[in-house]
C-alpha cells in the first residue's frame, strides 16, 4: 500500500461532518430533515457504512461550508484503502502488473 502513499488509514468524510455536526450542536435527524435526506441515509454516512456522493458532498457543503471536493477525495482515499485490504484484489492486481511487464 506504501506505492499508493497510505502510510495511515484515511478517514471516512461521514466523520468529518458528524464531528461538525457534533460540535455545532445540530441533531443528526434535525441535519437530514433540514438538507432533505433520510435520517438512515445520513447515519449510514456518518458512521461509514455509505459513501458520499457528489450529491450529498455538494449538499454538505451548502449547510456545513466544508468543502465538497475535499469530502470526495477523502471517500476516494478510503475507497482505495479499503480496496487494497481485499486480498483476492490484491493478488489480481499483481497478475495484472505481471501480464503488462511482458508488453
Amino acid at each position: 500500500m506504501s506505492s499508493l502513499g497510505y502510510g495511515f488509514y484515511p478517514s471516512h468524510p461521514g466523520e468529518v461532518i458528524k464531528d461538525e455536526l457534533e460540535e455545532r450542536g445540530i441533531s443528526q435527524r434535525k441535519f437530514a430533515d433540514s438538507i432533505g435526506i433520510g435520517y438512515s441515509v445520513l447515519n449510514e454516512i456518518l458512521n461509514g457504512r455509505r459513501s458520499i456522493s457528489t450529491t450529498s458532498a455538494l449538499m454538505f457543503e451548502a449547510a456545513l461550508d466544508i468543502p465538497a471536493d475535499s469530502l470526495l477525495k477523502m471517500q476516494m482515499k478510503y475507497n482505495m484503502y479499503t480496496a487494497m485490504k481485499d486480498q483476492t484484489l490484491v493478488e489480481k492486481l499483481k497478475n495484472i502488473s505481471r501480464i503488462a511487464a511482458i508488453f
